[in-house]
């Protein structure tokens, strides 16, 4: 007899149940209301990573980059990089103390599709504030360079 002909509970059951029970539950956290007509839907929340447990401007700038990917979905990835690359960009971030962005400096402007360039800083500005840096040593900035594809997405080359 299976768990679904039976009326009474049977110990065999209960591990599919309890699956059953917990997909919808999910399923039903996943679901997300339309928004109201004329109404432009929200930009949705990123998360904001812990930069407390960064001890040094490395692991910084590896959670800075988990920020930007997370803050520009749409533009970004972050799976195998493939050659050759369209644009390579390299910006300075210098940030203030609490970690917002103070400024944006182009280190390094690609030959080609120069465009992305503004693409790179654009995607910055949105990920910020980036979380506290007062404990790092001065400067207050780190470098991040882009690596865009043919497709125009760019992965940040401290997640490569």
């Amino acid at each position: 007899m299976s768990c679904i002909d039976s009326l009474r509970p049977h110990r065999a059951c209960a591990p599919r149940l309890f699956a059953a029970v917990a997909l919808l539950v999910v399923a039903g956290c996943a679901m997300q209301r339309a928004p109201a007509p004329g109404v432009p839907p929200a930009r949705p929340a990123v998360a904001a990573p812990s930069h407390a447990t960064a001890r040094n401007w490395d692991e910084y700038r590896v959670l800075a980059a988990h920020r930007i990917v997370a803050a520009n979905p749409s533009i970004t990835h972050v799976g195998t990089v493939h050659e050759p690359l369209l644009a390579i960009p390299v910006l300075a971030i210098e940030l203030n103390a609490d970690g917002s962005v103070r400024h944006v400096r182009v280190l390094r402007e690609p030959s080609q599709a120069r465009e992305k360039t503004q693409v790179a800083i654009d995607a910055v500005r949105r990920a910020g504030p980036f979380g506290d840096v007062s404990r790092l040593p001065r400067p207050w900035q780190f470098t991040e360079a882009f690596l865009f594809e043919d497709d125009g997405r760019f992965k940040p080359r401290s997640l490569d």
